[in-house]
């Protein structure tokens, strides 16, 4: 595996497989690997010739008062491991090389509505800045593919539209989420906890689990499923964000009779943590 850290050399190495038709996947990171996204580079080195991961804190995702100064930068170790899983070229640039000009003067991309729900209510222009280095990620590449963990639902929803509405030639793949045996979802943050919260952690899935066990039995009234899951958590010990039962193609509530495939989505903080999850129904 190569590691690359500038726009240029990485589209020098790959100028070759490009033009040999070999088809290029791309896996989007932050780093601090785990094995979720590990599960994503072994899913694009299925489908894919050429596997291309990518390592940026990207700040303009980040809010004003939000972990960017103590996201975990683990790059060795995230080297080692995707040299592991069979990945063929990493793309780790520094923020400079990523926004030449600054991030006050970088050109942004938008989704809008469905970035300004759920997520994006509790924490405004997150997916302006995921959207924007994301395409601009596309564009270095120009992967065939990229995939995303679905334990990010809304994010890969919006990444799905931005590629819709501006034409860009790249298939997104999402992949379930990977979990600890205790169900809790795989995530960076995790390392935020202590022992006592990561035992409290797995209580997001299990309410998860029965709101959904709730609706396949027939409850309906899904505001009140969502006020009981909310006074669960809190009384488990995490502070509410939102819990919400959606229309999957949508991420808006369902309106009375309809039968389009439901999703819950749910976000809480744990101590230092802010914790998401999902499940389909």
């Amino acid at each position: 595996m190569k590691t690359i850290h500038t726009i240029a050399d990485l589209r020098t190495a790959l100028k070759q497989t490009r033009l040999s038709g070999q088809k290029i996947a791309l896996v989007p990171t932050m780093g601090n690997l785990h094995q979720g996204h590990i599960k994503l580079v072994e899913t694009a080195r299925r489908q894919a010739d050429t596997v291309v991961a990518s390592i940026f804190v990207n700040p303009l995702q980040f809010g004003a008062n939000e972990d960017l100064d103590s996201y975990p930068r683990t790059l060795a170790s995230d080297q080692e491991k995707l040299m592991a899983a069979g990945c063929d070229l990493l793309f780790a640039p520094g923020v400079s090389e990523v926004y030449p000009e600054g991030q006050d003067n970088q050109t942004l991309v938008e989704v809008p509505g469905l970035s300004d729900l759920h997520c994006g209510a509790s924490r405004p222009g997150h997916f302006r800045g995921v959207t924007t280095v994301v395409c601009k990620l596309f564009n270095i590449v120009q992967p065939d593919l990229a995939v995303f963990g679905l334990k990010d639902y809304q994010q890969v929803a919006v990444i799905r539209k931005m590629v819709r509405d501006l034409c860009i030639p790249v298939d997104i793949v999402g992949v379930p989420t990977e979990r600890a045996g205790s169900g809790l979802a795989l995530s960076s943050r995790n390392g935020y906890l202590s022992a006592d919260e990561l035992a409290t952690a797995p209580l997001l899935q299990q309410t998860l689990q029965q709101t959904a066990d709730a609706v396949r039995n027939g409850a309906t009234d899904f505001s009140a499923l969502e006020q009981q899951a909310q006074q669960q958590l809190e009384a488990g010990g995490f502070q509410r964000d939102y819990y919400r039962i959606l229309c999957r193609d949508s991420l808006q509530p369902p309106e009375a009779g309809d039968v389009r495939p439901l999703v819950i989505l749910a976000a809480a903080r744990l101590g230092p943590a802010r914790l998401i999850d999902n499940l389909e129904i």
